[in-house]
Order: C-alpha cells, then sequence, then structure tokens
C-alpha cells in the first residue's frame, strides 16, 4: 500500500518562507509525475506546482518566480520552496503522485501566511 506523508506546515508571516515535503512509502514501481496542490477554505483544490519525472516543471502563474516545486526520484520525495509567501497562499496544501500503478494524496499540510 503506498501512502504519501507530507511535512513542513507552518504558520509564518508575509514575506517569509517555508518548504514542503512529501514521501512516499510503500511499493511504487514507477512515478511518473509529481504535484502540489492546495485548497483554501471555501474555494476549490487547485494546481500549484507539477515536475515531471524528467524534471520538466509548471507552475499556477500566481506562485511563478516565489515557488519552486523538485523532486528526488531517488527518495520519492517531492518539494516545495515557497518564498516571498502572501496571505493568499494560505491553504492546505496536498501532494499528488501519479504512478503506474494509479494516483495518490497525501492528507494535507496547514500553510497560514499571517499579514
Amino acid at each position: 500500500q503506498v501512502k504519501l506523508v507530507e511535512s513542513g506546515g507552518d504558520v509564518v508571516q508575509s514575506g517569509g518562507s517555508l518548504r514542503l515535503s512529501c514521501a512516499a512509502s510503500g511499493s511504487i514501481f514507477r512515478i511518473n509525475a509529481m504535484g502540489w496542490y492546495r485548497q483554501a477554505p471555501g474555494k476549490q483544490r487547485e494546481l500549484v506546482a507539477t515536475i515531471t519525472r524528467g524534471g520538466s516543471t509548471n507552475y499556477t502563474e500566481s506562485v511563478k518566480g516565489r515557488f519552486t516545486i523538485s523532486r528526488d526520484n531517488a527518495k520519492n520525495t517531492v518539494y516545495l520552496q515557497m518564498n516571498s509567501l502572501k496571505p493568499e497562499d494560505t491553504a492546505v496544501y496536498y501532494c499528488n503522485f501519479f504512478t503506474s500503478s494509479g494516483e495518490y494524496w497525501g492528507q494535507g499540510t496547514q500553510v497560514t501566511v499571517s499579514s
């Protein structure tokens, strides 16, 4: 059984930085893409960033230049470096793995940015 465990969420002041991590455990044959999504109160879950196995990245417009997604294939881990955080970045952040055996989600980690 595959399990994704996120860490790194916290309360931070506007302009601050956080680094989220998401590690997978269990039997995973091949991870094709990894991503981070977020859901703010009263809003739908939205894509934040994705990274392919080859390292190609994609970001939602609002985080470009501030967030960086990276991955360690050997450790089955994905990271999200978040800089210049804004109050509107406040949300529960979820990691997502798209693998050869299916799609998996983490349980979510809370990021709160105070003004």
